[in-house]
């Protein structure tokens, strides 16, 4: 399961049920910044192992719980990798295939609006999960469902919760 943006306290108090739901049977939850405060991403390792980037609102205890600024990770043999800010949406595949070229899937965050884009050319998938907490001008609150099986991406989804 993939997460972003869940700004505690101001707009995550604790796991709004829609998102629980989702949670129970994840095999890991990928969290793409803006957790804001570590309680967050220990209130999500209750369901399941957490791997998150830092954001440009996370305080000093989520880099303390171990949130580095980008991170490059195997997903049942899947290369990935996850940063938080991708930059601007003109040239986004690219830039990421240049940030992370071993990387099959790139998570990332920070916009709240939920992206699904592939590029077979460069080989690379990015996703945005949106956030569950602070739609912004997004219709719905919203996570992302990442189903990964002997390295291959079978499914992506982004879901809403709110």
């Amino acid at each position: 399961m993939a997460i972003s943006d869940t700004h505690a306290p101001r707009r995550w108090k604790s796991c709004p049920p829609a998102v629980a739901a989702h949670l129970d049977g994840a095999d890991l939850i990928l969290h793409a910044g803006d957790v804001c405060t570590a309680g967050v991403l220990a209130e999500l390792a209750e369901y399941a192992p957490v791997r998150a980037v830092l954001g440009n609102n996370d305080g000093p205890d989520v880099a303390e719980w171990g949130a580095p600024e980008t991170l490059e990770l195997d997903l049942d043999g899947l290369p990935a990798a996850m940063i938080h800010d991708s930059g601007q949406a003109k040239g986004r595949l690219a830039r990421m295939r240049r940030r992370f070229p071993a990387a099959a899937l790139v998570v990332f965050g920070h916009s709240h609006i939920p992206l699904d884009e592939s590029d077979e050319a460069l080989g690379l998938r990015i996703f945005n999960p949106g956030s569950p907490t602070d739609r912004r001008r997004q219709p719905h609150g919203t996570i992302g469902l990442l189903d990964i099986r002997d390295g291959r991406l079978v499914n992506a989804e982004i879901v809403s919760v709110t």
